[in-house]
């Protein structure tokens, strides 16, 4: 799948950022501009997501083969990359795939488990999505309200509607493909693919009000990525790099620079 990007500059190593489920790319322009200020970034939008093309089968294993194939289409044979959530997962599960391609990883709030909590609050937010008639809203503030039953945080509401676009024919429709990440849901809270790992520097930035990243992960992070460390961000939740951005962004370049001339 031919994956939608923004490109913010051309100086410095390749660095790709994924954002998480529900998000865009859009979701991490500032970050994208302020890493801009070092690396040649792009940032995208995967598969079932943003401005990026709709497919019925939505999973890990596809996710970093699209994002192969763009990184082949820039010509790009080796890179930085950051990804937040899922995007997390895609970036880790291409690490394992082929690690020739990455040569430094970030990985925001995600291990890579499964995650067997069917209470999660995803599931919420897509029973809202769906319960959402479209028809009616007349505006985000209609949404938003209809929403609000389902999604208590304002945060995660406004989050999610950023996905909500207006077509000046057929009116209000989500932009992701809803469908299909419910359909697949199951596959996105799965474990990675791959036993051989990833040697490569690798830093896990977990929020400490997050449970996204526990005690008990840490033999499975360090069997898969060995040379792995962990910044604990206080103050912040899963949404550590809108919670706390100019902390999380000394993090991630200090980290994407150490060892470099740069």
């Amino acid at each position: 799948m031919q994956l939608h990007f923004r490109q913010y500059s051309e100086q410095g190593e390749p660095l790709i950022v994924l954002h998480g489920l529900f998000g865009s790319s859009s979701n991490w322009g500032a970050h994208c501009k302020k890493f801009a200020e070092k690396y040649t970034v792009y940032g995208v939008d995967l598969r079932n997501h943003g401005e990026s093309p709709h497919a019925d089968e939505i999973d890990y294993q596809l996710m970093a083969a699209d994002v192969k194939m763009l990184l082949g289409k820039l010509g790009i044979k080796q890179c930085y990359m950051v990804g937040h959530s899922m995007g997390g997962k895609v970036a880790m599960q291409l690490a394992l795939t082929d690690p020739a391609l990455i040569s430094k990883l970030i990985v925001v709030d995600i291990a890579p488990v499964a995650y067997t909590n069917k209470a999660d609050g995803h599931c919420k937010i897509m029973q809202g999505m769906e319960a959402l008639d479209l028809s009616a809203i007349r505006n985000r503030a209609d949404a938003e309200a209809q929403l609000q039953a389902f999604v208590e945080d304002e945060a995660t509401r406004k989050f999610i509607l950023t996905n909500l676009v207006r077509d000046p024919e057929t009116g209000f429709k989500w932009r992701l493909n809803l469908s299909a990440i419910h359909n697949n849901y199951d596959k996105l809270r799965e474990k990675l693919q791959g036993e051989t790992p990833y040697e490569k520097p690798v830093l896990f930035v977990k929020g400490a009000l997050s449970n996204y990243i526990h005690r008990k992960h840490e033999d499975e992070i360090l069997r898969l990525f060995p040379a792995a460390k962990v910044k604990i961000v206080m103050e912040a939740g899963h949404w550590v790099h809108s919670e706390r951005p100019q902390v999380f962004q000394k993090i991630a370049l200090d980290f994407l620079g150490e060892g470099n001339a740069n």
